[in-house]
């Protein structure tokens, strides 16, 4: 098995350089999150947008806790 799907597939504990990475992107998420809720009417877009920041923010989170080099 290649290191690259090894790496990929392991866990990845926070790290003191990845914690804070992580809780900015949670934060900023949020936020975003959150002005959706406040200007988009209630419905499946709204629903869709949320569900889109929510992918957007584990995708970022992954790619700091598989790809930040310490």
């Amino acid at each position: 098995m290649s290191d690259d799907i090894l790496h990929r597939y392991d866990f990845h504990p926070g790290t003191p350089t990845t914690v804070p990475l992580h809780g900015k992107i949670r934060d900023d998420a949020k936020a975003f999150a959150a002005k959706i809720l406040e200007l988009v009417p209630a419905g499946r877009h709204q629903a869709l947008a949320l569900t889109a920041v929510q992918e957007a923010m584990m995708w970022a989170n992954a790619g700091i806790a598989i790809d930040t080099k310490e």
